[in-house]
């Protein structure tokens, strides 16, 4: 049996053991009672936290899409120019990946998607993350274009992500995180701002 722990530390600890249970086993592979074993307290405890499986599955997407956000903007927050923003954004998420294979598995893995609630707060996340990287796309475009070009950055970084975490390869984040950019930015830079219709 753990040893009492503050409010505050016990729920981490339990979204801490729910993530791996639910990367590991899916959502419906997983029940409270595999979640409470693993996190060493009883079942009322699990419900004094979190109401339902679903209300922590909730919960989990939105914690761990504000983690990988913060990630990012920390990165991105000093870097000189939007080629160095470009990079940073995209080797911080890599990154965050390779340190978080089950955040990114409960996000990502087609579990999350096959649920209409989850699967809407999925694309909520990816709208957030696009969002975030719009205004990095420093090339003369307007706002609409940018949030475009954004959702096409975070389709091609999450399928990279999504092959790599999946058939279990070792990777270099800031490597790959680093090719990504230069592909990325080899294309941005041949963008051209959308001429108005007369």
């Amino acid at each position: 049996m753990n040893a009492r722990l503050p409010a505050a530390e016990r729920r981490t600890q339990i979204v801490h053991v729910a993530v791996h249970e639910f990367a590991t086993n899916g959502y419906h592979g997983t029940s409270m009672n595999d979640i409470a074993a693993s996190a060493g307290v009883t079942k009322p405890v699990l419900y004094q936290h979190f109401d339902s499986k679903r209300a922590l599955y909730l919960a989990l997407i939105d914690e761990v899409a504000a983690e990988m956000l913060e990630a990012i903007g920390k990165a991105t927050s000093n870097a000189a120019d939007g080629r160095d923003q470009t990079q940073a954004g995209i080797v911080s998420y890599f990154e965050w990946v390779a340190a978080h294979r089950d955040a990114f598995m409960l996000l990502f893995g087609s579990g999350a998607r096959r649920d209409e609630e989850f699967a809407t707060a999925v694309r909520n996340v990816e709208k957030k993350v696009a969002e975030a990287i719009a205004p990095l796309i420093d090339a003369g475009l307007d706002p609409q274009h940018q949030r475009r070009l954004a959702y096409a950055l975070v389709g091609m970084s999450e399928g990279l992500s999504r092959h790599l975490v999946m058939s279990g390869e070792h990777f270099n984040p800031r490597e790959v995180g680093t090719q990504l950019a230069n592909l990325a930015w080899a294309g941005l830079r041949g963008v051209q701002p959308q001429s108005r219709s007369v």
